[in-house]
């Protein structure tokens, strides 16, 4: 007799049964990434053989099979994938048409190179994080125009690319737009102005902290490097030909700061590259799309860009899937109650809710998930205990903000590394999840900022009452 649809889904084993497949998962990636696998290619097969252990173990499989798709058609996955479809033909067009070499070209008429570059990309992506509420966003807009004139600029690619990521990061971390910060607000009844501003304790710290390391691990031992490749080179040396193309990105980045969809924003930004470059002369048509007859085939920018979004996009869907069947069992739930049962003290609340929310994190890989996981769990704890409604949205949020940007198997560094596809045109190399992830100094700084947070006090200020929460927004002054 099958499981009622409303009943959890159920393992051989339990809950070990149901985290064994996603337990396979992890310990593959992280052989992969101490390998030095770059490509997110090599994630397929591990994910099928995780996904194959989870049927054997399961003990409806008809109902499996319809929680692996539901995971794999959500919303937010085709949003995602369709992001990185578009955003890979934009980079293309920007890329082919000399954007990279005016970057590389202003960059040295300002005198920035080496570590002064990866600072400054570091800044760039900051601005764009803060101003859209996307940190994945930001990566996929910065990330294919700011990686290939590392070569050029003699900056360390590895740490570059941990510069664009922590940049990302910090935006989504306080941006009043970005989904973590709105989801911990209002999961914790607090004022989203009050929450940003007393967010900056923990966000500019470590954003001063991150700039330090970037500034003195940033240049490349050998100085400027050579720029090859086939048909790359052109494009990425220093020259202000480029230097109107500017004009596509800023065109999108006003766009989602309307609040113009991310989607939007780059199939305007496809179109407006393609007019722009090909009106200029900096594009030839049938470089932006041509009939290959002998292959029997288009090619070109349009479908290379396409191509660059293939890798991550079916590890997303064979990833979510996989997250599904654990989200099914219930045990996300079961850890956020037994957290409540075991804590005695505002200190121990905190330390439990830093635990509760980096558990569940690892579990769903999705920082709003999270939040909203263990929202309920986190207010009531923390009215309990006198935490007050800023502290609690910036542990959640904080924390969130940590370990997806840092983890080699979650979708931020997953995604930043596969922006250097084209590393190998540009003379650079093509990087991992997990050396982007351990290069990413903001997300460290902020785990560091936490921890400072949960066991030593910083920022802990106790609140007399907050029983208008639920209510109204919190209009208390601080933390």
């Amino acid at each position: 007799m099958t499981e009622s649809a409303a009943s959890p889904l159920r393992f051989f084993g339990g809950s070990a049964g149901a985290l064994a497949p996603f337990g396979l998962f992890m310990v593959g990636v992280a052989w992969l990434g101490m390998s030095g696998a770059p490509d997110e290619r090599g994630f397929w097969p591990i994910l099928i053989a995780a996904l194959f252990l989870s049927l054997v173990l399961v003990r409806d499989r008809n109902r499996w099979a319809e929680t692996v798709v539901d995971g794999m058609s959500r919303p937010i996955v085709m949003i995602m994938v369709m992001a990185w479809v578009l955003a890979g033909i934009l980079g293309a067009l920007l890329a082919a048409s000399g954007l990279v070499g005016a970057l590389a070209w202003g960059a040295q008429v300002l005198g920035v190179s080496g570590a002064g570059y990866a600072v400054a990309a570091f800044l760039i992506c900051a601005v764009v994080s803060t101003s859209t509420g996307t940190s994945l966003g930001t990566v996929i807009l910065c990330a294919p125009l700011l990686y290939p004139a590392a070569g050029v600029l003699g900056t360390d690619p590895v740490i570059l690319m941990g510069a664009i990521l922590g940049g990302g990061t910090f935006g989504d971390n306080i941006s009043p737009v970005s989904d973590t910060t709105i989801a911990s607000a209002l999961s914790q009844g607090a004022e989203m102005g009050k929450v940003v501003r007393s967010r900056l304790r923990y966000a500019l710290p470590a954003a001063a902290l991150a700039m330090g390391v970037f500034a003195v691990l940033g240049g490349s031992e050998g100085g400027v490097v050579a720029v090859v490749s086939e048909g790359g080179a052109a494009a990425s040396a220093p020259s202000p030909a480029g230097l109107p193309m500017l004009a596509v990105p800023l065109l999108v980045v006003g766009m989602l700061l309307r609040r113009r969809h991310l989607l939007e924003g780059l199939l305007v930004g496809i179109a407006a590259a393609t007019a722009l470059g090909l009106g200029l002369g900096l594009l030839a048509p049938e470089a932006v799309l041509r009939i290959d007859v002998e292959q029997f085939g288009a090619r070109g920018l349009i479908v290379d860009g396409i191509e660059k979004a293939l890798g991550v996009s079916v590890l997303t869907f064979f990833l979510m899937g996989l997250v599904a069947t654990i989200e099914a069992t219930g045990l996300v739930e079961r850890v956020v109650r037994g957290a409540m049962a075991r804590t005695k003290s505002a200190a121990a609340a905190e330390r439990w809710t830093f635990g509760a929310v980096s558990a569940v994190t690892f579990l769903t890989t999705h920082p709003t998930v999270a939040i909203l996981t263990v929202g309920d769990f986190t207010r009531r704890l923390g009215k309990e205990f006198g935490i007050r409604a800023e502290r609690r949205a910036n542990l959640l949020d904080t924390t969130v903000c940590s370990w997806p940007f840092l983890v080699p198997w979650f979708i931020p560094a997953i995604l930043t590394a596969s922006m250097t596809a084209d590393g190998p045109r540009y003379g650079l190399p093509r990087l991992s999840a997990l050396q982007v992830g351990l290069a990413n100094a903001h997300s460290w700084a902020l785990l560091a900022m936490m921890l400072l947070a949960v066991f030593f006090g910083y920022g802990r200020r106790p609140a007399a009452s907050e029983t208008h929460e639920s209510t109204a927004p919190d209009t208390k002054q601080g933390e």
